[in-house]
């Protein structure tokens, strides 16, 4: 006996249905960030991410050939580098910790004074930068040229000698793919598992989005605001007073872009200089209310929660991590 072909698109049609509802009736979201929008001048190609991520992982681009970018964003680490300050060339110390690229492509601004207005800019700085790697622009082009790979990828992409347009819009385009967007914490709010999360992470999420005021600076789904902010992490912020060295304006003292918490467990130590070593110091110092400072935001406000409270929130954080991107870098 056949099957009636309209009874095979029924039944595929009730498939497709059914794996895009969620209870019944709300629709399944599969990445609540939604795609990663590619500027209009650099648009997504699978060649050019692939230049970019060669470029990446290239020391080349250091002055003593001995940093690459990798070297402080690691992906095993949620592409940081486990250090309380990145250290350049020579050993050089730098006064700030590494953060995350993971989905840096849904981003504003970069950096910690939120200020550079793409990631093509953003890219010039850490390479340029005398205690990071310390790279003359001029002498980096005329070293990678030596390259046959890269003066071949240049003109079958670009069409184009390879130049610093070349390198900037490479490795964002790269870093445009590093999207970390499948934690529990997703399963269970967009993807409809409702056993995604423990009851101790359900009680800690609930502390977060609703006694506390986490999600006033970490929305979801980003789980941060995208801007500069003052946490009262310092009553005096000595030498680096965050934004304010951009524009040398008193109201940016002591403001610092507020980071995405996804992937946190694995992004120690924490804060813009790596101060704290553990997620419980951070709770501490947010439940004191922070330090005292003029300009910190009327956000910080100290709050008290009992043993069990601190435990479900920190379980929370675990829930929002997800390597599931490291397939790409085993």
């Amino acid at each position: 006996m056949k099957t009636s072909p309209y009874i095979v698109y029924f039944l595929l049609a009730l498939v497709v249905f059914l794996l895009s509802t969620k209870s019944g009736n709300e629709k399944t979201i599969v990445n609540a960030m939604g795609e990663v929008e590619h500027p209009a001048d650099n648009a997504f190609s699978d060649a050019k991410v692939e230049l970019g991520r060669k470029l990446f992982f290239d020391s080349r681009l250091s002055s003593d050939s001995s940093l690459s970018c990798a070297s402080c964003h690691l992906p095993e680490l949620a592409f940081t580098d486990g250090r309380k300050t990145a250290i350049g060339v020579n050993g050089a110390m730098g006064n700030r910790n590494a953060p995350t690229l993971l989905n840096v492509g849904y981003q504003e601004t970069f950096m910690f004074d939120a200020h550079l207005e793409t990631l093509e800019k953003q890219v010039i700085v850490p390479i340029q930068e005398p205690i990071e790697m310390n790279m003359n622009m001029v002498d980096l082009i005329e070293r990678l040229r030596k390259d046959p790979y890269y003066v071949r990828a240049a003109r079958e992409i670009f069409d184009r000698d390879f130049d610093p347009w070349v390198l900037t819009r490479s490795i964002s385009a790269f870093e445009r793919t590093l999207v970390s967007d499948n934690s529990r914490f997703d399963q269970y709010m967009y993807h409809g598992n409702e056993e995604a999360l423990t009851k101790s992470e359900l009680r800690g999420w609930k502390l977060f989005s609703e006694k506390l005021y986490c999600t006033e600076c970490h929305k979801v789904p980003l789980f941060t605001n995208l801007v500069a902010e003052n946490n009262g992490l310092y009553s005096d912020y000595g030498e680096d007073k965050g934004r304010f060295r951009i524009h040398k304006d008193s109201n940016d003292i002591g403001k610092f872009k507020v980071p995405t918490l996804r992937n946190i467990v694995l992004t120690a130590p924490y804060m813009h200089d790596g101060s704290f070593s553990s997620l419980e110091e951070v709770i501490d110092h947010y439940s004191k209310g922070g330090e005292d400072h003029w300009n910190k935001s009327d956000l910080i406000k100290p709050f008290e929660l009992s043993q069990s409270e601190r435990k479900d929130l920190l379980n929370f954080f675990e829930a929002l991590t997800d390597t599931s991107y490291m397939k790409r870098f085993r």
